[in-house]
Order: C-alpha cells, then structure tokens, then sequence
C-alpha cells in the first residue's frame, strides 16, 4: 500500500496550486494524508476526488467550513497498522514523549503545523511524520512531502521529496 503525506498547502496564500509532481503522485497512492491547514475548500474537494483514500484534519488556519467536514484528529489502520492524523504537536523539545502519552495505540502519526519536516520514532515504538509544506517552505530549503508504504503490518520506504523551487 503506497502513502502519499502532505500538510500545510495554505492555498491560494502560499501558491496558487498543488505543484504537479505531487498531483502526480495520486495516481500512484492508495491512500493520501492531509495534515491540516488546507485553507480553501477547494484542495479538499481537488484531493476527495482524485485520491483513492483521504484521510485529513483540520488546522490552526482552517475556517469553519473545513471544520465542519474535517476532524482535529482521525484514526486509521492500514495495512495492519494504526495511523492516526492530526495538525498541532507543540514544540519539537518532548514531542516523541508528548505524542506517545496522547496516542498510544497509534503505530504512526501524521502531523504538521510547522512546515518543517520531521521523522522520528518515540521509545513507545510510535512512528511520528511530518512531510513539511509543498507549497511554503518557511524558513526550510526547500517545500516538501512524504511518500511510504505499508507491507506486512510495516512502515517502509518512508521517503522525503523535495519540490524546485517555484
């Protein structure tokens, strides 16, 4: 089962659309994660149709009309394990310890509010991803997401894309 992971669009602010290598990469995911601030409806809408599988939250910048077909938080198993989603973390210093207290029968969770990519694994065993921005780098190099896939009950391949520069 293929992943395709991505957080933070912030469109039409940040850019006008989802750059083509990433719309691309739908064709190719069984299931696509969203963690939060979409900011317009119409990515929902882009991602709800051309996805095989959407699983997405709402952020800190989402307007009531995202919130109300959106949750905070959304659970998930795939594959034999159990992911679960959502925008905030808090700050970097404790998130593993933080993350594993709030969601321990999660395997992975997906998140994002920073825009800063993040791959690490809490002593709990919990697997926590964040895919950055594909449209706002912030203060990173480069935008980016995240693909990976699920065998076996396993997270493999987890893999950083960075996207040219606009």
């Amino acid at each position: 089962m293929r992943l395709l992971l991505m957080s933070d669009t912030h469109l039409p602010k940040r850019a006008k659309a989802l750059p083509a290598r990433l719309i691309a990469e739908l064709a190719h995911s069984d299931v696509v994660f969203h963690a939060g601030d979409w900011v317009d409806a119409a990515t929902l809408d882009l991602l709800e149709t051309h996805s095989r599988r959407l699983i997405g939250v709402y952020g800190n910048n989402d307007g009531p009309d995202l919130r109300a077909r959106l949750p905070e938080v959304a659970y998930a198993e795939l594959g034999g394990l159990c992911f679960g989603a959502v925008h905030e973390t808090g700050p970097a210093q404790g998130r593993e310890a933080r993350c594993a207290a709030r969601f321990p029968d999660l395997d992975v969770l997906v998140f994002g509010h920073s825009h800063i990519p993040w791959d690490t694994t809490a002593p709990s065993g919990l697997r926590l991803l964040n895919p950055g921005s594909p449209t706002d780098r912030r203060r990173q190099p480069h935008c980016t997401y995240m693909t990976a896939t699920v065998t076996d009950g396993d997270l493999r391949d987890v893999e950083l894309h960075r996207l040219p520069v606009r």
